[in-house]
């Protein structure tokens, strides 16, 4: 499949701060839910597990047979792509205080049917039909291949088209890379990863949102979409141990 185009040209600095958001209640959560995120963890050690016997990670595993690691360049070439799912990721590097990180989409014909793009999206030269895919959530990973934050971006970074936050949450349970290219591990580990913290993923697409249209309400004159100061819309630091444990065990007693 044809490689996403990032429009950063060089990944300047960017000025506008990220906004943050506070830990999601989990306790709230029903118990569908989190029988679904202990799986998820359960899913995610097994893969870490089978990964670390055989000296490997998942960022290796991506960038493995690829050449030399370059800026900007997308790992593995042409994207990682299930087209029974239409789920579809990268991981490539551009950011400061970070490896690298991977971006997960969902393309159009996997979304719920009675989606659709904003009404901004008219007459914009965006990704449009069963072309149009939507940017669900980043994953910053350090140098020893361990995931450190999740963020939300504009939409110039990745070029997607753009769906309303609400929209977008009901897109997180459809993704799943359910095969063996690059690596059946790394599949399921970033798959699981997005399940586990899937209340987080949420709480970062709501403020995405915010961020967008108080940027713009800032400044009407300007495209918030096309603003270059305007790149990182929401972030959050992860531990994935300390969420694999509250999970467990809030499930257990559930």
């Amino acid at each position: 499949m044809r490689a996403l185009c990032a429009a950063l040209a060089g990944g300047g600095d960017m000025t506008a701060t990220p906004q943050a958001i506070s830990a999601p209640d989990l306790a709230q959560l029903d118990r569908a839910t989190l029988e679904m995120m202990a799986a998820a963890a359960d899913e995610i050690d097994e893969c870490t597990r089978v990964l670390k016997k055989a000296g490997l990670n998942p960022v290796g595993e991506v960038l493995k047979g690829q050449g030399k690691f370059v800026k900007m360049g997308h790992y593995p070439k042409g994207d990682v792509f299930d087209r029974e799912t239409q789920s579809q990721y990268y991981y490539h590097a551009h950011r400061e205080g970070e490896h690298g990180h991977f971006h997960c989409f969902l393309r159009a014909p996997g979304m719920p049917e009675d989606v659709a793009p904003v009404p901004e999206c008219e007459g914009r030269d965006w990704p449009a039909g069963d072309k149009a895919l939507a940017h669900l959530v980043a994953v910053s990973m350090d140098r020893y291949g361990s995931p450190i934050r999740l963020f939300t971006t504009n939409q110039w970074v990745t070029g997607e088209t753009w769906y309303r936050g609400t929209d977008v949450m009901r897109m997180l349970p459809r993704f799943a890379i359910d095969h063996a290219h690059p690596s059946w591990p790394t599949n399921r580990w970033l798959t699981a990863l997005l399940r586990l913290f899937r209340p987080q993923i949420e709480a970062l697409i709501v403020e995405r949102d915010k961020a967008l249209s108080a940027h713009q309400a800032e400044d009407p004159d300007t495209d918030a979409f096309t603003d270059r100061t305007l790149e990182t819309l929401s972030e959050t630091a992860l531990d994935v141990a300390e969420q694999q444990a509250a999970v467990r065990k809030l499930f257990k007693h559930s």
